[in-house]
């Protein structure tokens, strides 16, 4: 802190917060107030406030500053069912970071962004990797430990701040920058809201992130939620960020508004405390906002109050004695015992999925172990840069002391041109790729790995570097790895008739010659290649696994290539290369084991059906290899659990931007289809026995559940207990089942224990639409107690004294989004106030079940606009093409936020029990109501 002359009440650590925050922002000036509203807040020398920046990326270890400890992904993280080692595993991250800051606070800031707890309601997602799975209690459970270890547990000051990512409805990359996603009320409150609640209030966390997308039309750094909900319902004390770029991208992308000082504004005042966008665009905005009346001056002390308030319990402000976190010894950066906690979330992620006639434990002692990421240990975008790394390759060879036969899997090239018939080679001084003479050697042959979906790359025989763009647009062998925000070593390469090919680039620009002969990137397709395999990978393969006793298989996926950040993925299935890989390997050695290293689930029939051993883990981290080896080789017995569901194909999903998991019956929740593995699965290498379900519901407030597990097998291992619940007897579609425990238990071989649950009664609780609140409906329960969502192994049922729902009243104003049903709507932004829905098509409707219809009634009146022709709302009873009860003409307004009210007499006499509102036209509809 830069010294000052001047003794102010902010800085005395004994006044309670509030007032020292009140202080320090009554001290700045206005445009010192600008100066701090973005992710860089600027320095004030005369208050002896520093530089600070917000964001320090720590998803699974803190990235981007240096080595650290490097934990692995998130999805990886989630499969553990493990809420003490995530807590530990924050304040590893929390530790590392301090150190970071230590060396450099202006520079290494210690708002953490992380953790990234989006529902992953579609594996399609290119950011899978970043969460922790499909079900929010589970990912609820896990990130709420996770926070409090990367915040500590001091009263007043917190170790480093937590961040989560990203409110709300984030779960596709295609137009992220641009769409929105349609969530009623139900999913809303009981799915996507959910995944954020309880790290608010039971984990403190201290900040927010807002999502890309709009949701119901309403960009979500300007969604009135953040304030009604997560500041006011809620209480986050601390402060939202913005995404970065998102600001400034309510003009350049979803063109919402047409100004910057607009933007800033809007988010501003519906509760964005600071902006993640181009610094000197966004502080001359709020500038502007303010000339123009957009803004107030105290908005800005209001986000700053926020932002402060979190810079104040990380210390900054106050004598480093006073704080238990301000001094974390240098030598726990990288420490023996991180690297351990790392070996241990490895292991504890591994999903033995399937074992059949006891393959594993591998009892073998000569292993082929073959494949793409036999040898790899791969980082993602938000990885840091661990200290080491242990391959599978090098875990398995120390555990066979040294009888391994390798091989990758992958052909060796050369490729010529088609109409020189000169070679593609490597010049050894500048690493430029150009045409040769004939040549065998090394600088003529490359590795070439197809990621599947037109992604390949081209490694160097002569320097093991891959094939890449440089910025003039020339081909060079020059990159150690393939990575990064634009994956410049991806190639397509288009076969032709004659083995010719087409090359392309990573953006797919044709690939063709200079005049020197040198490869560059073209304007249009002028040359072809042909490729002649030099080695077969797959014979290759074939030949190592004829020789071993068992042949272990490494594929998936590489985490910058296809799914990834702004790309998703067009299905589950494995590169059609590997799949192939592993039908050869087998049909020469039936001991064959495939280890899928991906960052998300795949659809992987073939496998499950005829592989008798195969093991999901995701890119692991330092001590990926070292965790595999152990699983393997029984050294570790393995218990992780799924925490999503893996189909048998991309086509039982419904498309990606279909975020309803009621109607479209996503997630184990309500998926009702057959599937590969389901939510929780998890094997063992001993096994389990569940008795006794004893039910006490004496406590008003939480029913007690217990169960006896015991340990049946031959060794000792951990098991992964599960707890769902379901209602029986409810007015709306509930879940099939909804997790709502799990305990992760070791157990002795021979060993029992008794495990309880305490099942809140909240936790039964559904969304009401009829009241807008939530509702514990009086009925019959089943609680269900097992090793996944569908190994059930303990069942009861018990009756709820709950609350019996009325009729809807329907005399009163429904607004529109509380339908009980639907087809062919979406919901759209009002700013006529809250949210409105709109037919997709000519024809779509809403229905209302169970209604309290009076035969007195003789008006319907409802609040529309309508942008296109002229257009009707009919009133139908009972189903959509029910009598009609009303017809409503609908005027043109001029536009789809030109709301006005109708009126129409209603027929009476008809027994209504529902109440289904047609829309014929294009007509948005914000309320209705019955007079």
């Amino acid at each position: 802190m830069s010294s000052t002359t001047k003794t102010y009440l902010f800085q005395n650590p004994v006044m309670p917060l509030e007032d020292r925050l009140e202080d320090l922002v009554s001290q700045l000036t206005l445009t010192e107030k600008i100066n701090l509203m973005c992710q860089y807040q600027d320095e004030i020398p005369r208050l002896g406030i520093r530089k600070y920046k917000h964001g320090t990326e720590g998803a699974h270890g803190v990235a981007w500053l240096g080595k650290a400890t490097v934990f692995p992904q998130n999805i990886g993280l989630g499969c553990t069912w493990d809420e003490e080692l995530m807590k530990e595993i924050g304040q590893v991250i929390a530790d590392e970071a301090r150190i970071y800051s230590q060396k450099d606070p202006e520079k290494n800031g210690l708002t953490i962004w992380a953790p990234t707890v989006d529902m992953e309601r579609d594996p399609r997602w290119g950011r899978t990797e970043e969460a922790y799975g499909e079900d929010p209690y589970l990912t609820g459970k896990l990130t709420t430990e996770f926070i409090k270890g990367i915040q500590g547990d001091h009263p007043t000051y917190l170790k480093a701040a937590a961040t989560l990512k990203h409110f709300l409805g984030n779960n596709n990359e295609v137009d992220r920058g641009e769409c929105s996603a349609t969530i009623d009320p139900r999913n809303m409150r009981e799915y996507y809201l959910k995944a954020f609640e309880r790290q608010i209030k039971e984990g403190k966390v201290q900040s927010i992130m807002t999502a890309y997308n709009a949701v119901n039309g309403t960009l979500c750094n300007m969604n009135p939620d953040v304030n009604d909900i997560l500041k006011q319902e809620w209480g986050i004390d601390g402060f939202v960020v913005s995404d970065a770029g998102d600001v400034l991208g309510s003009v350049n992308d979803h063109k919402y508004v047409e100004s910057y000082a607009e933007a800033v504004a809007l988010s501003i005042k519906n509760g964005i405390d600071s902006i993640t966008d181009d610094q000197e665009i966004s502080l001359r905005a709020i500038k502007d906002a303010l000339e123009q009346g957009l803004l107030d001056e105290a908005d800005l002390d209001t986000a700053l109050k926020n932002t402060f308030r979190v810079r104040f319990r990380l210390g900054e402000f106050d004598p480093t004695d006073k704080n238990p976190y301000a001094n974390v010894p240098e030598d726990k950066l990288c420490s023996p015992e991180n690297s351990r906690l790392s070996l241990q979330a490895a292991r504890k992620s591994i999903v033995l999925l399937k074992n059949e006639q006891n393959v594993l434990p591998l009892k073998t002692k000569k292993v082929a172990v073959i494949g793409p990421l036999a040898n790899e240990v791969l980082t993602d975008w938000y990885s840091g840069t661990p200290p080491y790394t242990v391959s599978p390759l090098k875990g398995i060879t120390k555990k066979v002391q040294g009888d391994v036969i390798f091989t990758d899997g992958c052909d060796r090239i050369k490729l010529r041109s088609a109409t020189t018939g000169k070679y593609i080679q490597v010049e050894e001084h500048s690493l430029h790729v150009k045409l040769g003479e004939p040549a065998n050697n090394a600088l003529s042959i490359f590795t070439h790995k197809n990621w599947g979906w037109g992604s390949e790359t081209i490694q160097s025989e002569y320097n093991e570097k891959y094939m890449t763009v440089d910025e003039h647009g020339r081909l060079t062998a020059s990159s150690l790895e393939a990575k990064g925000w634009f994956v410049k070593e991806v190639f397509s390469m288009n076969e032709r008739k004659n083995n010719q090919i087409h090359l392309s680039s990573w953006d797919q620009q044709p690939i063709g010659l200079d005049e020197n002969g040198y490869l560059n990137v073209c304007e249009q397709e002028k040359d072809y290649f042909i490729k002649e395999v030099v080695e077969s990978g797959i014979e290759r393969a074939v030949e190592a696994a004829k020789q071993a006793e068992t042949a272990v298989l490494f594929v998936g996926n590489n985490p910058f290539i296809n799914g990834k950040e702004c790309i998703d993925r067009p299905n589950l299935n494995l590169p059609p290369d590997q799949e192939k890989l592993i039908q050869e390997v087998l049909k020469v050695n039936p001991n064959t084991v495939v280890v899928i290293v991906g960052s998300y689930p795949f659809s992987i029939n073939w496998i499950k059906q005829n592989v008798p051993a195969v093991l999901y883990s995701s890119h692991g981290g330092q001590e990926h290899g070292q965790a595999i080896a152990d699983v393997l080789f029984g050294e570790y017995n393995p218990a992780g659990r799924l925490n999503m569901t893996w189909y048998q194909s991309a086509g039982q999903l419904p498309d990606i931007m279909d975020y309803d998991i009621i109607k479209g019956e996503r997630t184990y929740q309500y998926f009702r289809g057959n599937v590969l593995y389901p939510f929780g699965h998890g094997l063992s290498y001993t096994s389990f026995d569940y008795q006794h379900l004893i039910i006490n519901d004496t406590d008003k407030e939480k029913i007690k559940i217990s169960a006896t597990i015991a340990n049946t097998g031959e060794v000792d291992g951990e098991e992964v207990i599960q707890m769902y619940i379901s209602c029986k007897t409810s007015r709306v579609k509930r879940p099939i089942k909804t997790l709502k425990g799990f305990k992760r238990v070791y157990l002795q071989k021979g060993e029992r224990k008794e495990i309880t649950f305490e099942l809140n009664r909240e936790e039964l609780a559904f969304w009401d639409v009829t009241r807008e609140r939530y509702c514990i409906e009086q009925g019959i329960y089943s609680i269900m107690i097992g090793a996944s969502s569908e190994a059930i192994h303990l069942k009861t049922e018990i009756e709820i004294d709950g609350e019996v729902i009325p009729p809807r009243n329907i005399a009163q104003k429904v607004k529109a989004i509380n339908y009980d049903d639907y087809h062919q709507i979406y919901l759209d932004e009002c700013k006529d106030g809250g949210t409105s829905i709109r037919n997709i098509k000519v024809m779509g409707w809403i229905a209302l079940h169970q209604v309290n219809w009076e035969q007195s009634f003789q008006t319907f009146k409802a609040r529309v606009a309508n942008g296109g022709e002229k257009a009707c709302l009919e009133v139908r009873a009972n189903t959509e093409d029910g009598p009609v009860i009303s017809k409503c003409e609908i005027p043109q307004t001029g536009g789809f936020q030109a709301w006005t009210t109708v009126e129409q007499s209603i027929t009476n006499g008809m027994d209504v029990k529902n109440i289904f509102i047609v829309f014929k036209g294009s007509i948005q509809l914000s309320w209705f109501q019955f007079l």
